[in-house]
């Protein structure tokens, strides 16, 4: 009898959206070495229509965009009866920036310029349940 064959663990799903190419080339890199699955978009207008078509496990979101800003999305988001996770991805550092984006459901706040790839990677497989 022949033995079912052990099921491979799913790759982990990241949806990154911001403007910036260079943010956005450099994580798409790292997080392909670390064996995620990663969309991307430039705006949240975009990010809202890949969020159900992606279904990714967090959304790496930038607040500073043109369309739609990240808080904007973010409140979009809180909306639909799946409670995403999100890891506000942001220059913005002010006190007052970080409030809005936890009170509006973020699950994490980052300001890119004090992280690494790999502490943003870590933090994502930390929010996401993933070892």
């Amino acid at each position: 009898m022949a033995q079912p064959k052990p099921e491979k663990p799913k790759q982990p799903r990241v949806l990154l959206i911001d403007d910036d190419q260079f943010i956005v080339d450099m994580y798409v890199l790292k997080f392909n070495e670390e064996k995620f699955l990663i969309e991307t978009a430039r705006d949240g207008k975009e990010g809202l229509g890949k969020v159900k078509q992606f279904n990714p496990d967090v959304i790496l979101l930038d607040i500073v965009m043109p369309v739609m800003d990240g808080f904007q999305m973010l409140e979009e988001l809180r909306k639909d009866t799946k409670p995403w996770k999100v890891i506000l991805l942001t220059n913005l550092g002010q006190k007052e920036d970080v409030e809005r984006g936890m009170r509006l459901g973020a699950n994490d706040y980052v300001v890119k310029a004090h992280f690494t790839p790999s502490e943003v990677v870590e933090k994502v497989r930390r929010i996401a349940g993933i070892q």
